[in-house]
């Protein structure tokens, strides 16, 4: 017999534990078959759900144990993936690269939302709802999925395509309409007017407390993160980065906005700051699971039952709005300006529905607005609809050609810091510092990183590019764009240090130029047979710029005396480069470092 207690503890957290094992099977498989783990989710969401293994448990009780009984168990935990999906792609951007997207999010953004929530209530209206239900119907399915799109686009590499930053703007608006739509919501629940005056009062805390998210975290976010990471400690680190973003995204979902709308500010104010890599490096892990717990939610909402008995009315209304929402989305866009390709692209990808749909449906079929039965046909369409968005972008990707092959990127005019073509320094003290001077006299632009906090403010302050993080982490290197960095310069003072810079960026670019700062000739053959490409030793080299001011000052002419160093220089390198064999040869450049004097 199980004890109570234990048993209660099973329940409390069976429907994690069941979300863990998933993914622990799901994303390895799917990686191996060469598919969106977003199928994964979704179908261990399908199987796993209600409607699944949890409609049988009612008649197996052991099915219980590994099933998903209560999809609200799991929801409110995997609104957390939006959110901080939104606080990724705030840090991706600034305020100065928002300001570039104005005209698409406020434009065309505002555009498709206003029309196709329009035109689908009127259709609403005609298949026999009230103009409230219709007005309602109509708003949640003009909605896309912020949750499925981005991180599809994201993982086809095509978020920085026309198409990819359009979808974005509109997504980043619909968002914003949020909490206008749930207010329309309660208004018609209530079957109150919706007046002037009454909108204002109702929308007065949510615009009181975006204003009061920028104001304080202007003020006080650079220091909070500075102070944190003064410690030295990862786990406050890690610590600051989910008080931030979970923090800002519960302050505006209590004034009636998402979660994601906060989160998404609160990155925005840390993309100005020099953290932003390291707490993207961060979050990532976090975003990645929560998401994946999101895709399962949905998957688990959906009644493949209700399709199979009655497919019609459910399958007409997906591929019913989907059409109307892609065809005025492929009209607007054109008007708008983009290019015919990139127009149907991204109407093809906003066209189905999205999360918000479900729980704007949900709130209006409690307030009485929505009929119980089109809110089920209507939702269950709707994710039906969310399912197709993988597979939608995949056919995309396979069909158009990718960013740069035709686009007209400048209407968008939005550069993420991977496509820029920098050296990156690691290390920016006396060493790394001297390298950023020389490179600067030569025009060539750069980017560092450096671990010490006080160090790179003082830096940010001089209008340095420098962030702050651990820079033996690959995923730093990736998000500082090691893919598109024209040569490594590692000049860290720790032997180690500098090895595991060394041995992950060479493992992630075989043809990168890697240069690295050497203790002495031993520490450079190690960093050789990890194949930087060149290595420099600061015991050869002190010896070498002494030889050179001794020539010089008695009475050498500069010239040979140049030509003698460089030639003693490549005599050195070729011998800490040569194999094993001529372990001889530097064992003779080692004592010649610890000889006397």
């Amino acid at each position: 017999m199980v004890p109570r207690m234990a048993t209660s503890g099973l329940e409390t957290y069976k429907e994690l534990l069941l979300f863990l094992t998933t993914a622990a099977v799901v994303v390895p498989i799917f990686s191996r078959l060469r598919l969106s783990p977003i199928f994964g989710f979704l179908a261990a969401g399908v199987l796993l759900g209600p409607f699944g293994l949890g409609a049988l448990a009612r008649d197996i009780p052991a099915l219980s144990l590994v099933s998903i009984t209560d999809v609200e168990e799991i929801a409110h935990l995997a609104e957390f993936g939006v959110a901080f999906l939104l606080f990724m792609i705030g840090l991706e951007l600034s305020w100065e690269r928002l300001l570039r997207l104005r005209k698409l999010v406020f434009g065309l953004g505002a555009l498709q939302l206003i029309v196709s929530s329009i035109v689908l209530a009127l259709i609403a209206v005609l298949l026999g709802q009230t103009p409230a239900a219709a007005a309602v119907l109509g708003g949640a399915l003009a909605m896309s999925s912020t949750a499925i799109i981005l991180p599809s686009l994201a993982e086809r590499k095509r978020l920085n395509s026309t198409a990819g930053r359009a979808a974005f703007s509109i997504l980043l608006l619909q968002d914003l309409a949020v909490a206008p739509l749930l207010f329309m919501v309660a208004a018609l629940g209530a079957r109150e007017g919706i007046g002037s005056a009454g909108i204002v009062a109702a929308l007065a805390p949510a615009i009181l407390a975006v204003a009061a998210l920028v104001g304080l975290g202007r003020l006080l976010l650079r220091p909070l993160f500075r102070l944190v990471a003064a410690t030295r400690s990862n786990e406050l680190f890690v610590a600051a980065c989910l008080l931030v973003a979970i923090g800002a995204g519960l302050i505006t979902s209590l004034t009636g906005q998402s979660m994601a709308l906060g989160a998404f500010i609160a990155g925005l104010l840390l993309a100005e700051t020099e953290y932003r890599r390291q707490i993207e490096v961060t979050i990532q892990p976090f975003q990645g699971l929560l998401l994946g717990l999101f895709f399962v939610s949905v998957g688990a909402r959906l009644d493949l039952s209700q399709v199979i008995s009655n497919p019609a009315p459910t399958v007409g209304v997906a591929i019913g709005f989907v059409a109307v929402k892609a065809a005025i989305l492929f009209a607007i866009a054109l008007l708008v300006g983009l290019p015919r390709r990139p127009a149907a692209e991204a109407a093809i990808m906003l066209g189905p529905g999205g999360e918000f749909a479900l729980i704007l449906i949900g709130a209006a079929v409690i307030a009485d607005v929505v009929p119980p039965a089109a809110g089920a046909t209507t939702t269950v369409a709707a994710t039906l609809s969310m399912i197709a968005i993988p597979l939608l972008v995949r056919l995309i990707d396979r069909a158009s050609p990718r960013a740069g092959a035709g686009e007209d990127l400048a209407l968008l005019s939005l550069t993420p810091l991977q496509t820029e073509k920098r050296l990156i320094i690691v290390g920016y003290g006396r060493v790394g510092r001297l390298v950023a001077d020389m490179l600067t006299r030569h025009d060539i632009p750069f980017l560092a990183i450096d671990a010490d906090p006080d160090l790179v403010a003082r830096e940010r302050k001089r209008g340095t590019m420098i962030f702050y993080g651990d820079a033996t982490r690959m995923e730093l290197l990736r998000r500082c764009g090691i893919h598109n960095a024209s040569a490594l310069a590692v000049t860290l003072d720790s032997p180690d240090a500098v090895e595991a810079v060394v041995r992950a960026a060479r493992e992630e670019r075989g043809d990168l130029t890697i240069v690295a700062r050497a203790r002495d000739a031993a520490h450079a053959a190690k960093l050789y047979e990890l194949k930087v490409t060149d290595a420099v030793p600061e015991t050869i080299e002190a010896s070498l710029q002494l030889s050179e001011a001794v020539l010089v000052d008695v009475g050498v002419p500069m010239g040979p005396v140049i030509a003698s160093i460089h030639e003693k220089r490549d005599e050195f390198r070729r011998l800490l480069q040569a194999p094993a064999g001529d372990e001889r040869e530097r064992r003779a450049i080692r004592r010649s470092e610890s000889g006397p004097g």
